[in-house]
């Protein structure tokens, strides 16, 4: 075994480019939404003090029992402290689909075909996970 290093490519290193910041940005909007949640300087869905007897509940009981929104309902709630939090899950759930976006120019700059192909699919699939238009399992 030599000590020979392997290089990552040019697509490789735009990703985890675009992957750490994002990711890094999306814990900094994680962490100041938990603080807006926690000072109370945003009203709330849910009063902290009641969270405790909402925790043992199956989720569809909780929804029901609150009427909380499902799906991408909860975007129309953002000006709530506790739904504000959901921004930077979204944004960090939809890192991978910037990701295969940003690295796409260079597939195609590369001709390579088969990866422009599995970029696209990726892109399609996730995106379309995400849009909530598909319903499946028992939520």
């Amino acid at each position: 075994m030599g000590s020979e290093k392997t290089k990552a490519s040019e697509e490789q290193m735009a990703y985890a480019k675009v992957l750490n910041f994002g990711m890094w940005l999306g814990l900094a909007v994680l962490i100041v939404t938990f603080f807006v949640y926690l000072s109370g300087i945003m009203p709330t869905f849910v009063k902290i003090d009641d969270l405790p007897k909402y925790w043992t509940m199956r989720v569809h009981d909780y929804n029901v029992a609150l009427n909380a929104p499902t799906g991408w309902g909860w975007a129309t709630f953002v000006g709530k402290g506790d739904y504000l939090n959901f921004v930077g899950i979204a944004m960090l759930s939809g890192l991978t689909i910037l990701c295969y976006l940003v690295i796409l120019p260079i597939l195609i700059k590369k001709k390579d075909t088969a990866y422009v192909v599995i970029a696209i699919a990726e892109v399609l699939v996730l995106s379309l996970a995400a849009s909530g238009l598909l319903k499946v399992g028992g939520h």
